[in-house]
């Protein structure tokens, strides 16, 4: 299994590549955010891998990092910091617990998850569909449901803090 980014003119030539990125792994979700991207991987942990694709005949990976479980979708939340979401795991591979967790990019050869959040819930539509996602950075809000549609679903609601990271304000049940 071999991974890479390419960089395509608009008649679809390719201009440059990043290739094998994380050999053996699979990707599960990527975010192309101005002259970054943001790629994670997954085999036992979650390699964010961040790529400067500014220069787009050489594009290159700036730094990653290497933690348990994986993001199934990421959400920029400016320049230096990247949400994501998708599961919890250990060394081993995933528990199937939800996670949340925000990324601190601010160096790019080094980033770093600062704040997670644990969810007790082993599904959210959010994982397979990213507009289920209801995010604001004016009020510093991120809303999104836990369950599945044959169960009972709950919404959860966090305020999000650059300092202090993920705080629950509440849960909108449904049947």
């Amino acid at each position: 299994n071999v991974n890479a980014v390419y960089i395509l003119s608009e008649s679809m030539h390719r201009l440059g590549a990043v290739e094998n990125i994380a050999r053996g792994e699979q990707i599960k979700s990527v975010r192309f955010e101005g002259g970054r991207g943001y790629v994670v991987t997954f085999r036992n942990t979650d390699p964010l891998f961040v790529i400067d694709l500014s220069k787009v005949r050489a594009p290159q990976i700036l730094g990653k990092l290497k933690i348990p479980g994986y993001s199934t979708y990421l959400n920029t939340y400016d320049e230096n910091h990247v949400i994501g979401f998708g599961y919890d795991g250990t060394e081993w591979g995933t528990n199937g617990k939800l996670k949340l967790a925000l990324f601190d990019i601010t160096d790019v050869t080094a980033p770093k998850e600062k704040f997670v959040e644990v969810i007790d819930s082993r599904t959210s539509e959010l994982l397979t569909n990213h507009k289920s996602l209801l995010f604001s950075k004016e009020k510093d809000l991120i809303a999104f449901s836990s369950g599945n549609y044959k169960t009972s679903k709950v919404g959860k609601v966090y305020t999000i803090d650059l300092e202090t990271g993920f705080t629950l304000r509440g849960e909108i049940k449904h049947a």
